[in-house]
This record gives structure tokens, sequence and C-alpha cells, in this order.
């Protein structure tokens, strides 16, 4: 298996990050023009939450940076120790669909109990990468 597989999953992420903050961008765009809201009176986040009702999009923004990041290290740590294998690949793409399940929601209806199920869909499929990263290198020494 080519160990470069394990790469697509992580480009996935990165793509919805990158989706995530256009529609972030153009919400506050829109927001910003309809309520006249100058940017200087929006520079700290304590000024924005008080003048933006919506929040949604900016809030799965920072998400994108607290677990992800979990995940970014364990595929690079898969191409760079030559771990790639198919369980791995598959629970990686499982990852980032829950993931993709987890900012849909967040950004539209924003269900909790929905959003529940998607974020703990993606822990438990990160802390399985994990552990099968941790056995392979056990096993490899």
């Amino acid at each position: 298996m080519p160990n470069t597989l394990i790469l697509f999953p992580l480009i996935a992420m990165v793509a919805l990050t990158i989706l995530v903050a256009v529609v972030m961008i153009k919400r506050r765009i829109a927001t910003f023009k309809a309520k006249r809201i100058h940017l200087q009176k929006v520079a700290l986040s304590a000024q924005m939450a008080t003048l933006v009702d919506d929040s949604r999009a900016s809030d799965n923004f920072r998400n994108l940076f607290e677990m992800p990041v979990l995940f970014y290290a364990a595929l690079l740590t898969i191409f760079a120790a030559g771990l790639t294998s198919m369980p791995l690949v598959v629970m990686a793409w499982g990852f980032v669909g829950a993931r993709y399940a987890h900012s849909f929601i967040h950004c539209t209806s924003n269900h909790v109990m929905h959003r529940f199920y998607a974020f703990a869909t993606s822990v438990t499929l990160l802390m399985l990468i994990w552990v099968g990263i941790t056995f392979q290198l056990l096993s490899a020494s």
C-alpha cells in the first residue's frame, strides 16, 4: 500500500477548514454590512460576541483547530514512520467524514445532539488511530 494514501484524508481536513473559513468570512461580511458594523468595533472576541448574533461558523472554525490537531499529528506520524495500512486509512477517512458531518451540523441547524454524535464518532476514531499507531510502533520494536 502506498504510504502517501494516508495524506489524502489530511488534505480533505485542510479543505474542510478552508471551506468553513470561507463560510465564516461570507457570513461576517454580510452581518457587518447589514448592521453597519465598523471593523474596529469587533477587534476583540468579546466585542464580536456582543455585536454578532450568529457565531456558528466561527465557533466551528475554532473547533477545527482543536481535536483535528491530534489528527494531523497522527497522520504525519503514520506517514513519517511508514505505518500506512488499510485500517488506518479507513479510520482516517471515517474521522474526516465525521468532522464534515460535525461542521455541516454546526454551521446549519446546530442541533446539539446530532453534533455530539458526529463529534463522539470522530473522537472515537481518533483514539483508535492512535491505538493503531502505538500498536504498530510497539510491534516494530
